[in-house]
């Protein structure tokens, strides 16, 4: 059980595998006043960002899990750089259907809804985990722009324009889950850049020390196709955004 390497090669040197800056990241942990001893769920952790750098700085607690080998590994070092080995820890596993021994503060699911089968089988499994009262953060995709054409659509890793909507209809799903929509942090252009780009010489280096690993045509393909592609596709059409919710 593993993330296919593809995804461990393009993002090797990202600590936030979300078109989030760590600034934003910052301003979203602030924005949600959370109090030392918060206890926190992320499903789908990454490399462990968001728990260590909210572990240091606002003193939560909690549990990651994560598909990738390679990301809990890094998360579990990350503990140790920021000194939050004590209060956060990291779980090599599928966050599908995961639910906390017991009741969190805050349950989170950033930028990886697939997990429950989208936005509304998301807020359902967190919140069998969360408490009553408790914070939600949800990371997901809208349309900036309603893409001109089925080409567009593809650029942005869409296989329909349903499979997104508009931001305010993606707060209005919220909303009609039950749920209200109490901050939000949104990734801008600049941002997106910082994420997709760096996976640009992410491939290029790993193609220089590896030219003759099995990979290495797909990496090839996709270092060849995907600037051009995401230029015309998700930098102009697509918006990304965390979005903390709190139950009715």
């Amino acid at each position: 059980m593993d993330l296919p390497r593809i995804f461990t090669i393009r993002e090797s040197s990202h600590r936030i595998h979300n078109p989030l800056t760590s600034a934003q990241l910052a301003a979203l942990g602030a924005s949600l006043r959370l109090a030392p001893g918060t206890r926190a769920l992320d499903l789908a952790s990454g490399s462990g960002e968001l728990l260590c750098t909210w572990a240091r700085d606002h003193g939560i607690k909690g549990t990651g899990v994560d598909i990738s080998t390679a990301f809990t590994e890094k998360a579990r070092a990350r503990t140790g750089e920021l000194g939050v080995a004590d209060r956060v820890g990291f779980v090599h596993g599928d966050a599908c259907g995961h639910v906390a021994d017991e009741p969190v503060d805050l349950a989170a699911c950033v930028g990886a809804t697939w997990i429950g089968n989208g936005v509304a089988g998301t807020t359902e499994l967190l919140d069998r985990s969360l408490r009553p009262g408790g914070l939600m953060l949800i990371g997901e995709p809208y349309w900036r722009r309603t893409p001109p054409d089925e080409e567009t659509v593809t650029a942005c890793h869409a296989t329909a324009v349903t499979d997104f909507l508009p931001l305010g209809d993606l707060i209005g799903q919220f909303q009609d889950l039950g749920y209200d929509v109490v901050e939000m942090t949104l990734a801008d252009q600049d941002s997106w850049d910082r994420y997709t780009a760096a996976q640009w010489l992410n491939m290029r280096r790993w193609l220089d020390r590896n030219p003759d690993d099995g990979m290495a045509p797909e990496v090839r393909e996709q270092l060849t196709t995907e600037p051009a592609r995401y230029a015309r596709g998700i930098r102009e059409y697509l918006g990304w955004g965390v979005f903390a919710l709190m139950k009715r």
